[in-house]
C-alpha cells in the first residue's frame, strides 16, 4: 500500500463554498470542513511539527486541500454526486452562521431534507478523478 501523505497523490480533499459569501464566511467554512475531513480520516493528517528551538506543534492534513466556488445549485449537484459516488461529505449550510456551537449546528441541518439544504460550503475526500466529477462547474477559488 502506497503512502497516502507522498506525492504524487492518489486521492484529493476538495473543498467548495458558494461564490457569494463574504470573505470571512468563506475562511471560516473552509475551516470547519477541512475539520471535519481530518476527524473522519485520520490517516490523512501528518506528523507532529516541531521547529528547530524543539517547539512543538500540531500536527496538519497531509496533503493540499484544493478550495473551488461555485452557486448553490452547483454545490447541490456536487453534494448529490458525492453521495452518489459514497465519498465521505462534510456539509455548512447558511443556518449555521446563524448558531453559536455544535450542537445547534448539527440540529439545523437536522431539521431541514438534504436535497433543500441551502448549502454554502461543502468538503470530500475520495480518488482524484472521482473528486474531479464532484466538483464539476466550479472553479479555483481566487
Amino acid at each position: 500500500m502506497s503512502d497516502l501523505l507522498v506525492p504524487p497523490f492518489a486521492t484529493k480533499i476538495a473543498v467548495v463554498v458558494r461564490d457569494d459569501l463574504q470573505s470571512w464566511q468563506r475562511l471560516n467554512v473552509t475551516a470547519f470542513l477541512a475539520s471535519g475531513i481530518a476527524a473522519v480520516l485520520p490517516e490523512l493528517v501528518g506528523e507532529p511539527y516541531r521547529d528547530a528551538d524543539g517547539t512543538g506543534y500540531l500536527p496538519l492534513l497531509g496533503m493540499p486541500v484544493l478550495v473551488f466556488e461555485g452557486p448553490g445549485a452547483v454545490l447541490t449537484a456536487a453534494r448529490d454526486r458525492a453521495l452518489g459516488r459514497g465519498l465521505p461529505l462534510a456539509v455548512f449550510t447558511s443556518e449555521m452562521f446563524s448558531t453559536g456551537h455544535d450542537a445547534a449546528n448539527r440540529g439545523v441541518v437536522a431539521d431541514v431534507p438534504g436535497a433543500d439544504l441551502d448549502l454554502v460550503g461543502l468538503a470530500l475526500h475520495g480518488p482524484r478523478n472521482a473528486v474531479d466529477k464532484v466538483v464539476k462547474g466550479t472553479r479555483m477559488h481566487p
